[in-house]
């Protein structure tokens, strides 16, 4: 069985947008930060053995994944350059675990299959060099392989998202107030928008897309509803190409002959640049052929078809193949990236704690939470957790700890439960068994019977001003939590949802007892512990005002008024010389330079943020794309110039100290507009309290 020649070039699409995802998501123009040569740091690779290469052949075996990804694309040397793709990309995947996601593994699988089909027989640059191949038929096992690895995707993230928490619009309900659901908010209240518009809307496109894209009278529509969806998560999520590579899959899905129909209504001037348009292809030893007679069924076709069906079987065996690897098994199933559970689960971090203990001396101390890593995915599995233990337990004794015990305490929240520990704060991680087939004996259990309380914080929470915020603890029997209230937070007060709790209020050495329903106040800028003393897990909460944030929003509040009764006229009071800068703030954009009054400065200097952010917002697509176009070539750029340097070092060997630093200098020259974009994303952050 055959197909015509325009499919092996259909996936040209997909290998441009992975060389142009190397200098964007593979980390390209960052390497340097993230490989600096001597520099302590933890890494997490999937086998304990790899380690990255020096910095300047890091550069280098990113240099050979891009000639690799180039050379598919163009169909030049097209086995080799998949074998090279297919080589470095894997070593840089399996060198971090930290970074994997579905989309990542999803480019590993393709590079894959196109190492083993006929990618370069339409359009390629093996065709003029090889007349034998040019234009020839590509066997259907190929097409057939990429269309239902698409499939998969969609289908499985479906199926995964059956998920009681997606159903009942849990995992993703804060998607609803981001700015491209405002449509949908005209007709339907936030909560429905989330639940059936951002949950039952995804639910139902993945579990169908792929199906509607296999049939001539669906597929058009499938275009539709596929396009806007990845559209819409490109500006929802920071996934890289993932986006655009799936836009790229949807033709896949067509009539072999689309790219000869589309290309046949250019104009004929172009039609010598431009891929063949004629019907005509010549046979492949690679397919075959009943109406030719002596083109029988050879062993490999027979292998290609068995090792397209045995693929297909892993591929849909792979996300349920976490009873094998039980190690790697948390609150969810697995490392996150090969099982398609695409944004099933969110998570919130609100307490952190990392203790150490020196064996010999018996001396005990903290560590910030992040020393030595790069990354934050370790709080979340076990498995990083223990690699992250070993690395300290390493590197501590550099700074006189000798053989230190390590303690995590880490709090998450998942899919808007209770804050509640992850991993058992009383194990030494060090020490503590882990094997990637076994369970984790130290991981505690997620508190699902605590669920239903879900809906009752929602109701909490909306019984609250604006200024009180609120966080939901849920502890074990026999374990306590320790923690300091800071001084910005007045007011803070704990009450008992459920079970029995002792509250110690560590400078007044007291006491408390707290039933369901009582609550006691705590102190601020001061320790306590709150023991959990019942038989079965506590539930409380924690109610508390940020009282230097409101004292600072009441001061704004009066210095706009004053600011408006200036501008219209109406002020008849003089103003004293500490509020003057306030009446040159329209003209003068840096009057909080020449403010006196920090509080006033302070103001004045968001107002200007917030101008900008309203003028970015505001602005034309023109405008957006050309800010677009800006930063992505300034974070292209930078990776040239880095790896042209890491080139030249290999080659001849390092420059004069001041010849290099001038050299990494211009390549990280920023674009104009850098300090603006950070003052947004800023004034998008909002920081939690300190518990």
């Amino acid at each position: 069985m055959s197909v015509t020649a325009q499919n092996s070039r259909t996936w040209v699409r997909e290998s441009l947008l992975m060389v142009i995802d190397i200098t964007q998501e593979r980390g390209l123009s960052n390497l340097d930060y993230k490989y600096l040569d001597g520099a302590p740091v933890c890494r997490f690779p999937l086998f304990n053995f790899l380690q990255p290469l020096p910095l300047d052949w890091m550069y280098l075996v990113y240099v050979v994944m891009f000639l690799g990804a180039s050379g598919i694309m163009l169909g030049c040397f097209y086995r080799l350059s998949c074998l090279m793709f297919l080589s470095t990309y894997w070593y840089i995947f399996f060198l971090d675990k930290t970074t994997w996601n579905n989309h990542s593994y999803l480019y590993g699988l393709i590079g894959f299959q196109l190492t083993l089909m006929d990618g370069n027989r339409y359009w390629s640059i093996d065709g003029l060099r090889r007349p034998s191949i040019r234009n020839a038929h590509v066997p259907l096992w190929n097409y057939t392989l990429l269309r239902a690895q698409i499939f998969i995707v969609y289908f499985i993230a479906g199926v995964k998202k059956l998920d009681a928490d997606w159903v009942e619009g849990y995992s993703m309900s804060y998607l609803a107030h981001h700015w491209l659901f405002d449509p949908f908010k005209l007709i339907l209240p936030v909560e429905l928008v989330s639940l059936l518009v951002v949950h039952g809307g995804g639910l139902i496109l993945d579990l169908t897309a792929g199906y509607l894209l296999f049939f001539d009278v669906t597929r058009p529509y499938a275009f539709f509803f596929v396009s806007y969806f990845h559209c819409m998560n490109s500006q929802l999520f920071s996934i890289g190409m993932f986006p655009y590579t799936m836009l790229a899959t949807s033709p896949l899905f067509c009539y072999p002959d689309w790219p000869r129909n589309f290309f046949a209504h250019f104009p004929s001037f172009l039609r010598a640049v431009l891929p063949l348009t004629s019907p005509g292809s010549q046979p492949s030893p690679s397919c075959v052929y009943e109406e030719i007679q002596g083109s029988g069924t050879q062993l490999k076709h027979k292998l290609g078809a068995i090792f397209t069906v045995l693929y297909l079987m892993e591929q849909f065996f792979m996300p349920y193949s976490h009873f094998i690897t039980q190690g790697y098994n948390n609150w969810t199933n697995g490392l996150y990236g090969y099982s398609w559970d695409m944004m099933v689960h969110s998570r919130s971090h609100q307490h952190v704690k990392i203790t150490y203990k020196d064996r010999k001396t018996g001396e005990t101390g903290y560590l910030n939470p992040g020393v030595f890593t790069q990354s934050r995915r370790w709080k979340d599995h076990g498995d990083m957790l223990k690699q992250y233990a070993t690395c300290l337990h390493q590197y501590l004794p550099r700074y006189n700890i000798s053989d230190p015990e390590i303690y995590f305490d880490i709090w998450v929240s998942i899919n808007e439960r209770f804050q509640q520990r992850i991993f058992d704060p009383r194990v030494d991680i060090v020490r503590a068994e882990w094997s990637p087939f076994k369970p984790n004996k130290w991981l505690m259990p997620l508190l699902v019977d605590l669920s239903p309380w879900r809906t009752k914080f929602q109701e909490i929470e909306g019984s609250l001003d604006n200024q009180t915020e609120i966080v939901f603890i849920a502890d074990f029997p026999g374990l306590h939590l320790e923690n300091f209230v800071s001084e910005d937070l007045g007011n803070t007060s704990i009450q008992v949802l459920q079970g029995q709790v002792n509250v110690e209020i560590v400078e007044e050495k007291k006491n408390y007892t707290l039933q369901p329903g009582e609550q006691i106040k705590v102190p601020a800028g001061a320790y306590h512990k709150v023991y959990t003393v019942s038989e079965d897990p506590s539930c409380y909460m924690y109610v508390y005002v940020n009282t230097t944030e409101a004292a600072l929003q009441k001061n704004f509040t009066k210095l706009y008024e004053i600011q408006e009764r200036v501008r219209n006229g109406t002020e008849t009071e003089p103003l004293p010389p500490e509020l003057q800068p306030l009446m040159a703030a329209d003209d003068d954009e840096g009057s909080e330079v020449n403010a006196t009054d920090p509080i006033v400065r302070l103001f004045l200097k968001r107002q200007r943020r917030m101008k900008e952010v309203k003028k970015r917002r505001e602005a034309g697509v023109l405008e957006r794309l050309q800010r677009f176009a800006v930063k992505k070539y300034y974070t292209i750029r930078r990776g040239i110039l880095m790896t042209a340097i890491a080139m030249r070092n290999l080659a001849v060997g390092l420059p004069p100290l001041e010849q290099l630093t001038r050299e990494v200098a211009y390549a990280n020259m920023k674009e104009p507009q850098a300090e603006a974009s950070q003052d947004e994303r800023s004034s998008h952050v909002k920081k939690p309290p300190n518990y």
